[in-house]
């Protein structure tokens, strides 16, 4: 489905989508792979309808992550987020692990975000020695991500800004260069108009 959308999405934004369907024509097998993949009746047993599904499923999604690498790319806002999550994963597990009173990894998860987050609920709170100094880590980490991100979030905030300042300030100057051009030109017919009098 993701595919098709991007497919769509090809065909609307870009200025000579044939020219990109013929320069990426797995985009389109896939596509097609897809579109047979859905209309078959999913009780269809067949080795062969099942290894035509399973070929599809495993060409796209190689296909998908090379779709959204810009949005992953190194320092993006989406790429942050994602660390950030691994990093409260991680620090869940490891409250999992060193805390009694975190029995699930749901409870981990809580006093990780609590903890990184400086928020201090006090629902759940770190009783061992151990989960006492690992609290101190996850602390530091969580002024760590959460710092990069904010910079990361009003960077993205900032440049759309002035990317928006810039478009404007292009707009404005065409618009004075335009009205600078009709000006030199009254001025050239009226200085034709002077000399063609002179010389009658």
């Amino acid at each position: 489905m993701v595919l098709i959308a991007a497919l769509a999405h090809v065909a609307l934004r870009c200025r000579e989508p044939r020219a990109h369907l013929r320069a990426n024509p797995t985009d389109v097998v896939l596509a097609c792979g897809l579109v047979v993949a859905a209309a078959l009746p999913p009780s269809s047993a067949a080795a062969l309808w099942l290894w035509l599904r399973l070929a599809v499923a495993l060409l796209t999604l190689p296909r998908m992550v090379w779709v959204l690498r810009p949005m992953l790319a190194r320092g993006s806002v989406p790429h942050l987020l994602l660390i950030a999550a691994f990093v409260l994963v991680l620090c869940g597990m490891g409250y999992w692990w060193l805390e009694p009173t975190t029995p699930t990894l749901g409870q981990g998860l809580w006093l990780a975000f609590a903890t990184a987050a400086t928020v201090g609920y006090g629902d759940v709170v770190p009783t061992t020695t151990a989960s006492k100094i690992f609290s101190i880590f996850v602390v530091l980490l969580g002024f760590g991500v959460l710092s990069v991100v904010m910079a990361a979030i009003a960077a993205h905030w900032v440049e759309s800004e002035e990317r928006e300042i810039e478009r404007e300030i292009l707009r404005d100057m065409h618009r004075q260069m335009d009205a600078l051009r009709l000006e030199l030109a009254a001025l050239r017919n009226d200085i034709t108009r002077g000399q063609d009098h002179e010389h009658r």
